[in-house]
């Protein structure tokens, strides 16, 4: 069992940033890949970032493209998710997710862990 717990939300304006973490509860943290997740209201979950479970890989959602980046520590059991450059349409609640594999998930690939996600509200 992995436990998942995000931090890093709050309220920006739009062009600044914020950075996300994710804190994991298991030494096994190294053996998961990780990805970020969002859903605003009313729409639904999508995918943001992920990283291979060595770091030496990831996969950004077209949207995030250079805006947005994501890395890990594993020494430290945490993956991040550096926002740059926010856009109102940007504002959601934010999840990580575990994915017990080396590689970046596939796009629609299961996660088997989810934290509780962090709100990140961006003002205009």
């Amino acid at each position: 069992q992995v436990q998942l717990v995000e931090s890093g939300g709050g309220l920006v304006q739009a062009g600044g940033s914020l950075r996300l973490s994710c804190a994991a509860s298991a030494r096994t943290f190294s053996l998961y890949a990780m990805g970020w997740f969002r859903q605003a209201p009313g729409k639904e979950r999508e995918f943001v970032a992920a990283i291979s479970r060595s770091g030496d890989n990831i996969q950004l959602a077209d949207s995030v493209k250079g805006r947005f980046t994501i890395s890990r520590d594993n020494a430290k059991y945490t993956v991040y998710l550096q926002m740059n450059s926010l856009k109102p349409e940007d504002a959601a609640v934010y999840y990580c997710a575990a994915a017990r594999r080396a590689a970046v998930p596939p796009p629609g690939y299961e996660y088997d862990y989810w934290g509780q996600g962090t709100h990140v509200t961006v003002s205009s």
